[in-house]
C-alpha cells in the first residue's frame, strides 16, 4: 500500500481532483482540510486529496514514480504541491 497527499490552496481544486481520481477507482480517495489550532471553519486554509493505492507496495517502483510525476503535475497546474507527510497530522476529513 502506498499513500499520497495532494495539497491545494482552493477547495474547488481539491474537489475536482478527488472526483477525477474517484472515477479512476483508486482504492481510497477523500478530501481533507488543514486543521489549524484556534482557527474557525473558514475556507482560509489548505485543502488536500488523500489517495491510497493498495496495489503499490514499493514507493520507489517505476509505477509509483510515474504516479508521483502525474500527481506533481496535477498539483502544480493548480498552484498546489504533493506533500511528503501523509501521516494525517494536521489534516481532518472534510465533512
Amino acid at each position: 500500500m502506498t499513500e499520497y497527499l495532494l495539497v491545494f490552496p482552493e477547495r474547488d481544486d481539491a474537489d475536482e481532483v478527488a472526483e477525477e481520481l474517484r472515477d479512476e477507482e483508486f482504492d481510497e480517495v477523500r478530501v481533507v482540510r488543514e486543521a489549524l489550532a484556534g482557527e474557525d471553519d473558514s475556507e482560509d486554509h489548505d485543502w488536500a486529496v488523500y489517495v491510497r493505492v493498495d496495489t503499490i507496495d514499493d514507493p520507489t517502483s517505476a509505477v509509483a514514480n510515474a504516479l508521483v510525476a502525474r500527481f506533481e503535475e496535477m498539483t502544480a497546474d493548480r498552484d498546489g504541491w504533493l506533500d511528503d507527510d501523509v501521516t494525517g497530522k494536521g489534516w481532518t476529513q472534510d465533512r
